[in-house]
């Protein structure tokens, strides 16, 4: 289940960001259905209905934010795949020349599309940050063979949906996935595509040299940088402006990647100029 909170520098907001769970959800479940033909994923239903009986009670909390998914073993590592220098990759480029012990060509500005999508893992941290590692350190970690595989579905999952939120006005300037097995195959799992776990450019402002407007958490982060907070619980309490502002943006994204919208999301910030109302998801 997901639920409208919200993290930024691993520490969870105390206000919620409405429509957040249900945009997470509903735009996994589109990558899933869009992607399916590149690994087969782990859902089994969002039809509440056939979820198992005891969950009926909790029925107005799951549905539209949930799923019934196979049970996986799933590899300890954020499969990575970046297309722009940005993010912790624009800080290591400037140090190194490389990301994640990919060697990048000389001259690159923050935010400018590499030559093309590199792979870029990293270990999954049960507290604090996740950490970049090569994919030598992921081969003596998991194995050749499965890295190999991993890092080919990544870039070409990748390369299937940059291309297609290409045509639909968003730019997808890096992302991750995570991959279990399940009955000896390799499966995508865990959510896929969305504002937290990718970023999410509009194509038509995208300038390279600098940083980037953006349809996901970036625009909260930012918020928090200009405040008094020294990152450590408990997070500050957002102004309802940035509260709607956060939730236009992932509601955006939903509605330009896939023509749809949640329903039930008339909600309007003082700072937007558009307005997303939506009958049906």
């Amino acid at each position: 289940m997901v639920t409208d909170r919200i993290s930024a520098f691993d520490v969870v907001l105390p206000n919620p960001i409405p429509y957040k769970g249900a945009v997470l959800t509903a735009l996994s479940l589109f990558w899933f259905d869009f992607l399916k033909d590149v690994v087969p994923n782990h859902l089994i239903s969002t039809d509440v209905d056939s979820y198992p009986a005891p969950l009926e009670s909790y029925r107005d909390q799951l549905e539209g934010r949930s799923m019934l998914v196979v049970r996986a073993d799933v590899f300890p590592i954020e499969c990575v795949a970046r297309g722009y220098l940005v993010g912790s990759g624009w800080k290591e480029y400037q140090q190194t020349g490389e990301v994640c012990g990919v060697k990048l060509p000389v001259g690159l500005r923050e935010s400018d599309k590499l030559p093309e999508p590199i792979f870029t893992p990293a270990t999954k941290a049960e507290t604090g940050h996740d950490i970049n590692i090569s994919e030598r350190e992921m081969a003596d970690r998991i194995g050749e063979d499965v890295t190999r595989e991993l890092k080919e579905l990544t870039l070409m999952l990748y390369s299937r949906a940059s291309e297609f939120a290409d045509s639909r006005g968003i730019i997808i300037a890096d992302t991750k996935f995570e991959f279990g097995v399940n009955d000896g195959k390799v499966i995508l799992v865990d959510e896929a595509l969305t504002p937290d776990s990718s970023r999410f450019w509009p194509k038509e402002s995208y300038q390279p040299g600098r940083g980037q407007q953006s349809f996901d958490k970036q625009y909260l982060r930012d918020y928090l940088e200009t405040v008094t907070w020294d990152k450590q619980p408990p997070g500050p309490n957002l102004p309802e402006t940035v509260v709607a502002r956060t939730s236009e943006k992932y509601l955006e994204a939903y509605r330009l990647l896939t023509g749809r919208t949640i329903k039930g999301s008339g909600i309007r910030s003082q700072e937007s100029g558009f307005r997303l109302a939506a009958p049906e998801s």
